[in-house]
């Protein structure tokens, strides 16, 4: 096998089974251990794959509420709002937006007590100017990957 979109091919691989041996990605790529194990080792120290986690059904764990809060931040005060938030736990996803509003977060909590809790301790914050917060119904899909395209016949 050619090494052409080997790294490709081991992400779509370990997006499959993320615990899969370094003998079985070669197995499976028709590379050795030892081709897996750098081009694995390259991977992790450029960043591209940050880790390895279990993907946590909250639901499962009785965190049954999940909120989407979208903020209009004071003036500069973007990177600090951003900050605070990430320094809430339950907040998974923090984002700097375009648009209507400047964040985009969402946090998962065990119910709409908790919610309200951290809402309301936001709304006190003097650089948040505005929020709107929705209350997800149902999650079609969450922690959704995806595999790379592969510009390869042979695939």
């Amino acid at each position: 096998m050619t090494y052409e979109h080997l790294d490709a091919k081991l992400i779509n691989a370990l997006l499959r089974d993320g615990r899969a041996s370094l003998r079985s990605l070669a197995e499976e790529l028709d590379v050795s251990v030892t081709t897996v194990s750098n081009h694995l080792s390259d991977l992790e120290n450029d960043g591209v794959i940050q880790g390895y986690v279990p993907v946590v059904d909250y639901d499962a764990l009785e965190y049954d509420v999940t909120a989407v809060l979208h903020l209009k931040v004071e003036g500069n005060a973007l990177p600090e709002v951003t900050d605070r938030l990430l320094e809430h736990k339950q907040m998974v996803s923090v984002y700097e937006v375009t648009g209507d509003y400047d964040i985009i977060a969402i946090g998962k909590f065990r119910d709409t007590d908790g919610m309200n809790e951290q809402i309301k301790a936001l709304l006190v914050d003097p650089d948040i100017n505005e929020s709107n917060t929705s209350v997800v119904l149902n999650a079609a899909t969450e922690h959704r990957q995806f595999a790379l395209d592969i510009d390869d016949e042979d695939v």
